[in-house]
């Protein structure tokens, strides 16, 4: 009985029920429905009385809870499992089910619903934080969307969880949508530099590049294809990415096993959809890797999956997530580079962007993020931003991706055009050069 709502009520007489007393409420609700609620149990006749005109208070107040009280862990299995969006994606589904089977039902599952407090969350959320401030933040989203569910179902009155903030929502200006990028977990320019020059040999050269210049996420750079291109104005469409679909479709969907992690998926959010310019060295790369697809399509013809995508097997089938990894990190260990996430090849791009004082909006938006401002606080701290500066990056793309009126290539073939390793290291030195755009 969702969002139904009381209409009016009768609450009758205290009599006695098996040697005890009690009193019974019907509910008339607004959709024609009506329900029944019994209240027995008393020792004495005045303390049943007591309660019903405490029931008759809140009733007209409007703060009467009719469904038996249930435990938190049931409740939230049910929400979890029934009430929520049935096409949570792959990722989000596993992180929601994380945050409740591991942090949530532990410490508060066996509490009654209805017994709920304040007290009880905010030590919830301070235990969780100590451990990890992103699943406390997740936490409290999970709780706070449940317990809505719970009000309409009539289980709560008021939400416990309103009012209730985290220690980084204290130290942080939420104003600004600040999100803090850690120093240590990014690469250097030259670091950079070191990195995409190493790659050149590997199976991930132009994943690297699409990460590290173009700031692409994983499943975005495998989700990329031939189609998404247009050459003459040297643009890329991001549109799709590859992933595992939300485990409500993939019950329904037969899928082999081996091609779970490479169905074609929604981007992250409304905003990831965006046209970007392909920089000089990218776009020559892919132009490379276009000679390679249409070798291996032509000398491959009866196995050969022309699926169109970019970053591919000789076979032509596509990159799953977790094909890079073992490469990668083999990459990072020659190169003599620090150990760190694919993801933060993409916090590397925004934030050598940033320390060199480019448009955050700008940036913002060529990374796909549905807020307008993400950046490092230390950042913003110790470098002056130029707080609109679009026309001055749009000059800087201008001048490092210039726009090609004629490309040398053609429908079967195109030429290997990647520079010298000296050209490289100019371009990406230039690349993110403030004063390129000044």
């Amino acid at each position: 009985m969702i969002n139904a709502t009381i209409k009016s009520h009768k609450v009758y007489n205290v009599t006695s029920i098996k040697d005890k007393f009690g009193f019974r409420v019907v509910l008339y609700f607004e959709d024609g429905t009506s329900k029944t609620k019994q209240h027995s149990g008393f020792k004495s006749k005045a303390e049943a009385e007591s309660f019903r005109e405490k029931v008759i208070s809140d009733l007209v107040n409007k703060s009467y809870v009719y469904k038996n009280a249930i435990s938190i862990e049931m409740f939230l299995i049910d929400w979890f499992e029934n009430k929520k969006k049935p096409y949570l994606a792959y990722n989000s589904y596993m992180t929601y089910r994380n945050c409740i089977y591991n942090y949530i039902i532990p410490r508060i599952g066996k509490l009654k619903i209805g017994d709920l407090k304040k007290d009880n969350l905010r030590k919830l959320f301070e235990d969780i934080e100590t451990k990890s401030a992103k699943i406390a933040s997740i936490s409290r989203t999970i709780i706070k969307t449940s317990l809505n569910v719970a009000i309409c179902e009539g289980y709560l009155v008021t939400n416990p969880v309103e009012g209730l903030k985290l220690k980084k929502d204290k130290n942080t200006d939420e104003s600004a949508h600040i999100t803090v990028i850690d120093e240590k977990k990014v690469l250097t320019l030259e670091q950079t530099k070191i990195l995409i020059e190493g790659s050149k040999d590997t199976k991930i050269h132009l994943q690297i590049l699409f990460a590290v210049l173009m700031g692409l996420r994983r499943g975005e750079i495998n989700g990329l294809k031939y189609s998404d291109i247009d050459y003459s104005q040297q643009k890329l469409h991001i549109q799709r990415q590859l992933g595992k679909l939300p485990p409500k479709v993939e019950e329904e969907t037969k899928i082999k096993p081996k091609t779970k992690s490479t169905q074609e998926i929604k981007l992250k959010t409304y905003s990831s959809n965006r046209v970007v310019d392909i920089p000089d060295i990218v776009f020559e790369a892919i132009l490379a890797e276009r000679v390679k697809y249409e070798k291996n399509r032509n000398r491959r013809k009866r196995e050969f999956r022309n699926l169109d995508y970019i970053c591919c097997s000789t076979y032509g089938k596509p990159r799953s997530t977790n094909f890079l990894w073992s490469h990668y990190k083999k990459l990072l260990k020659d190169c003599g580079l620090p150990d760190i996430r694919f993801h933060d090849l993409r916090h590397t791009y925004a934030t050598l962007l940033t320390k060199n004082g480019f448009n955050l909006k700008a940036i913002s938006k060529l990374l796909g993020h549905s807020r307008e401002i993400i950046t490092s606080d230390v950042y913003i701290e110790k470098y002056e931003i130029i707080e609109d500066c679009t026309k001055e990056l749009s000059d800087y793309i201008e001048s490092v991706i210039p726009k090609h009126t004629s490309l040398p290539y053609d429908e079967i073939g195109f030429k290997n055009l990647i520079p010298e390793s000296d050209m490289i290291n100019d371009y990406i030195e230039m690349f993110f050069s403030k004063e390129s755009c000044l």
